[in-house]
């Protein structure tokens, strides 16, 4: 969408079913003061990050300054991250760990660290950020290198951070020395305890987000493929669940997900509209010959949908994002993003929430893609879309709000453009969200009277 047909059609409507609640599962209702969010957006004289009256921001990261670690440059291309506790419950602080989606033209790549580099052709990985108790940049540095379009990931119960590559480049392709397309995990307390191996059980092909089940140790996975046939919803079925740091190591069982009867998940548009879901394993989880989502599933085929994206477990399930669906790429049907409920106690497939058609300007565009749970227990999702580039929040009761717009402008004189949002996450204490402007490259930390 882009910018002129938003100014037309404004943005999109969001659809609730009946079962919503269960996305919220477990948190509290929101208060009454917090139907409408935080108020009207104000414009930041700094032209950086327009927010809510009473909120505010630092810039903790941006493209191209010094790591304070003295091995580079900061990497182009901030996207998923998460933040962990350091000390007892925070005390000690914050780290932050962030992807790069860098692909093979990025000027500013992850610097190259002897035990911490997995293909040195590679220009992705993530850093880390430690902050004090005080919200001050006390370390940035390195903490996986060499690996390609770091896009999303996970967290993991043991509180690692699990790093999406989303690509399927072979070795000896893009000028790459080893295959990508893996899952990565990275230590935030010591990157050099998980050094840069790759999670080869986990599956090759374009991975998007991963969300673990914390009472079974099940990964679900994303994929985010652009062309049709488009991407699966996978299951990982880990040797040693819930095993702790290193453990996925060890193995396990790749299952894709099937609806019969539904190859594809765009034709759904009923919130609240179930499914019975079937597993079926994956015949060459390596993809060494055909891609995964091309291979041979049996008689009852495999379920696909255009731009799988966030995933995260919430309640007593997992939700993933489809971004968008679009018949001229060749979907069977249109839509500007769905959020998926995957109940795995019953095996069932529940669409939650349905973005569009466009009808009112203060509601979320088009492509919603990376999501968190919000402090009153609602959604904030990041957009990337064409247009003005929003946070939005999603509360309890159904309604949505905007919580935070980039106010820098990317584009060219006549023609402004603003960067996509990813990587929203919140302290463990909840009260700063974190958020990065992919384009140009900047961490925030956001303080303000959250409900």
């Amino acid at each position: 969408m882009n910018l002129s047909r938003r100014s037309l059609m404004a943005a999109a409507t969001v659809s609730f079913g009946g079962a919503l609640g269960a996305l919220f599962s477990g948190a509290a209702p929101a208060p009454a003061a917090s139907a409408r969010g935080y108020g009207p957006l104000v414009a930041d004289p700094a032209g950086l990050l327009d927010l809510p009256a009473g909120f505010g921001y630092r810039v903790l990261s941006r493209a191209g300054d010094p790591l304070r670690s003295g091995e580079g440059t900061v990497p182009a291309n901030c996207d998923g991250m998460a933040a962990f506790a350091a000390g007892d419950g925070g005390s000690d602080g914050v780290r932050l760990v962030r992807n790069h989606e860098n692909r093979t033209t990025a000027a500013l790549r992850v610097p190259l660290v002897d035990g911490l580099t997995y293909d040195p052709y590679a220009l992705g990985g993530c850093t880390l950020l430690e902050l004090a108790p005080d919200g001050r940049v006390l370390s940035e540095r390195v903490a996986l290198a060499g690996t390609a379009v770091n896009c999303a990931g996970g967290r993991t119960p043991w509180n690692t951070w699990l790093s999406c590559e989303e690509t399927e480049d072979r070795a000896g392709t893009s000028g790459y020395a080893r295959d990508h397309g893996h899952v990565f995990e990275v230590d935030p307390a010591d990157p050099r305890r998980s050094g840069a191996v790759p999670l080869t059980a986990m599956g090759r092909f374009a991975h998007e987000a991963v969300a673990v089940d914390p009472y079974l140790g099940v990964v679900y996975e994303t994929e985010d493929a652009f062309v049709e046939p488009f991407g699966l919803f996978y299951r990982f079925l880990p040797s040693r669940p819930l095993g702790g740091p290193g453990s996925l190591r060890a193995g396990g069982a790749l299952e894709a997900m099937r609806v019969p009867g539904l190859p594809n998940l765009a034709v759904v548009d009923r919130p609240g509209a179930e499914f019975p879901v079937e597993w079926v394993p994956v015949p060459d989880p390596a993809a060494s010959g055909t891609p995964i989502r091309l291979q041979d599933f049996g008689p009852g085929g495999i379920t696909h949908a255009q731009k799988l994206e966030g995933c995260y477990w919430g309640g007593t399930g997992v939700h993933f994002v489809s971004s968008y669906s679009r018949t001229r790429e060749g979907s069977p049907a249109e839509h500007h993003g769905q959020v998926w409920f995957y109940d795995p106690l019953r095996a069932r497939l529940r669409l939650d929430v349905v973005f569009g058609p466009a009808t009112d300007i203060q509601l979320p565009g088009d492509s919603p893609d990376n999501i968190c749970l919000a402090p009153d227990g609602g959604l904030m999702v990041c957009e990337d879309g064409g247009g003005a580039q929003y946070v939005f929040g999603v509360t309890p009761g159904g309604e949505v709000y905007p919580l935070a717009r980039n106010a820098q402008d990317i584009g060219r004189p006549g023609a402004p453009e603003w960067g996509e949002f990813a990587g929203v996450t919140f302290s463990p204490d909840a009260r700063t969200m974190y958020v990065n402007a992919y384009a140009p490259g900047t961490t925030f930390a956001v303080t303000g009277p959250w409900h």
